[in-house]
């Protein structure tokens, strides 16, 4: 509580209430009331969310800024809600997200406008409600509830195939989640009839095949959000088919979602298991890591490029989550937050360049810069901490990982150092086919350079990107203590 407010419940609510006040305007003739509402909205979402982070104590791991209420009293379910150095630092990430969403879709959007701010604003805090819960079922009913606002964006103001990537998106998703629903079902008859996360993680008798069958389930479940190999191939379809706005959310957010999964269920509740299968984690993450970043190279389309991009860059985390070391879970989750900033604002550069000429194809555009030299230096910026720039807020979490892989296979470190050169390679050859040489035709010849709108929005990303890149830190000093504790947890089980 802060102020006698309970600020994680304002934080989940305070979005869909103003998603409902922005779909309550009605059709297209009220757009422009519905778009302030929505900014306001967004940005109230994202200041309520800071007295976590000002109140946040970094000394602890335990949760903290915690809620509990009755809700199902049947089945012992609770509206049990809280944060920890993990947690709270995804719901900044995803709140933040929110009013740049609304911007971005300020002037393109003009049909059903109300409909689409008020689907990110209850998206936003839907997402907030899966990194807070503490009770498994709502954590579930969160995690599924999510999927429904991305289902309706990607499907309703998506591409041409719109229809096949969202099905796609909600099938691949859904299936995962109700092998996790079983697990959960298990635990709680195994913890006595408690679906209480913290209950769960405090196990010690679960048998090995036990944990492994649970580890498998929660697997399906959350390396489909990731994306992990083989379970990625809906990610391209969708930010191909998704607005500008939904590309930003599902790589800056909702890929997240899934790596945090397995920090709070995967690998506390079974951390035997997840050392027995740790091989299995790091081979596939390796194999996202150098395949999917060959597969990128290969791209003619930005946002398909951008999106390989991601689930190569996502291997990274993964990988830094199953060495079990300091060094590389912190630099994973230091990269998720990096792939957040520099994602989305790729995504954004792409949707610049889509609503001026229409077309996502890198063989429509060349000359950019001499039509957009402000957009091509922001672009420039994005694209180098793409490629893990030092000074960029990439570099800080793949250094990270790369130092905590050495220290368990060097050649764990090797494979995953190449990303540094496939990524150069993709982004940058991307990069120079797009904005560098003479003007290509005469779509490039009438481009104007980006407006006060879209600079504010670049100018708040290459603060986070830079900022992130130079001073770690604030970021970093939440994360150790709640890092540490899980490993300790680990280990422990291990011996």
């Amino acid at each position: 509580m802060i102020f006698g407010l309970p600020v994680i419940s304002v934080a989940i609510w305070l979005p869909i209430v103003f998603g409902v006040l922005v779909l309550a305007t009605g059709n297209d003739k009220n757009a422009p009331l519905a778009r302030i509402l929505a900014l306001v909205g967004g940005v109230l979402g994202f200041l309520v969310t800071l007295p976590l982070y000002i109140g946040f104590d970094v000394t602890t791991s335990a949760m903290q800024f915690e809620e509990m209420h009755n809700w199902i009293n049947r089945f012992n379910i609770h509206y049990h809600l809280g944060v920890d150095g993990i947690s709270m630092l995804f719901i900044l990430l995803n709140s933040f997200f929110t009013p740049l969403v609304v911007l971005a879709g300020w002037k393109v959007i003009e049909k059903r406008v109300a409909q689409y701010m008020a689907a990110f604003l209850i998206m936003s805090g839907i997402v907030n409600g899966v990194f807070a819960a503490l009770d498994s079922i709502l954590f579930y009913v969160f995690w599924e509830a999510m999927l429904i606002p991305m289902f309706i964006i990607i499907g309703v103001w998506g591409g041409p195939n719109r229809v096949y990537a969202a099905m796609k998106f909600f099938l691949y998703t859904l299936l995962g989640s109700l092998l996790m629903l079983v697990s959960l079902i298990y635990l709680y008859n195994l913890s006595g009839g408690s679906f209480s996360i913290l209950d769960f993680q405090q196990l010690g008798h679960i048998p090995m095949q036990a944990q492994i069958l649970i580890f498998i389930a929660f697997f399906f479940a959350f390396a489909v959000k990731v994306p992990m190999f083989p379970v990625h191939t809906w990610l391209p379809d969708a930010h191909v088919e998704a607005p500008t706005g939904g590309s930003v959310v599902l790589a800056a957010i909702m890929l997240k979602v899934g790596a945090y999964g397995f920090l709070r269920f995967s690998m506390p509740i079974t951390p035997d298991a997840s050392h027995k299968l740790a091989g299995v984690m790091i081979a596939l993450s390796l194999i996202a890591i150098v395949y999917i970043g060959l597969v990128a190279l290969k791209q003619s389309d930005m946002k398909k490029l951008v999106a390989y991009s991601s689930i190569s860059h996502m291997g990274f985390v993964t990988l830094g989550f199953f060495i079990f070391n300091a060094y590389g879970m912190e630099g994973a989750i230091m990269q998720m937050l990096s792939h957040g900033f520099v994602a989305g604002a790729l995504f954004l550069c792409i949707g610049v360049l889509y609503d001026r000429v229409h077309s996502r194809e890198i063989s429509a555009y060349g000359g950019v810069a001499n039509k957009m030299p402000v957009f091509a230096a922001f672009f420039m910026l994005f694209a180098m901490a793409n490629s893990g720039l030092p000074g960029t807020s990439a570099f800080v979490g793949e250094f990270m990982v790369i130092m905590g892989a050495v220290k368990v296979n060097f050649w764990y470190a090797f494979a995953a150092a190449s990303t540094l050169i496939f990524g150069a390679a993709y982004t940058l050859w991307m990069y120079k086919r797009v904005i560098f040489g003479a003007v290509a035709n005469h779509h490039v010849a009438e481009l104007t350079d980006i407006n006060g709108r879209e600079k504010l929005i670049f100018i708040i990303l290459a603060i986070f990107v830079l900022g992130m890149g130079v001073y770690p830190l604030p970021f970093g000093e939440i994360l150790h203590v709640s890092v540490n504790d899980l490993l300790i947890h680990m280990t422990q089980s291990k011996l």
